[in-house]
């Protein structure tokens, strides 16, 4: 799927914005890298944690219940109305 302008107001826009620089070095001092890698990385790690406990309680779930159904014995031959 591309993505750019669709139409001639976003085309501008492109054209107005394509050469300016949003490069802010003050917000590069306030943040150490290696911290801020090392918390991306914690909270991917307790992301994936939680789909894989996720995982395991929809798989005990229904293991639960499917053990736990009941099976009723169906008559498929109901049975015939009393002649009086």
């Amino acid at each position: 799927m591309a993505v750019g302008a669709r139409d001639k107001i976003d085309r501008e826009l492109v054209r107005k914005y394509a050469k300016l620089k949003m490069d802010n070095p003050e917000t590069t001092k306030l943040v150490d890298s290696q911290k801020m890698l090392s918390a991306m990385n914690d909270y991917a790690m307790m992301q994936r944690s939680m789909m894989e406990m996720n995982a395991k309680l929809k798989n005990i779930c229904s293991d639960v219940t499917s053990k736990s159904v009941v099976y009723l014995r169906l008559n498929f031959n109901p049975p015939k109305p009393k002649k009086r």
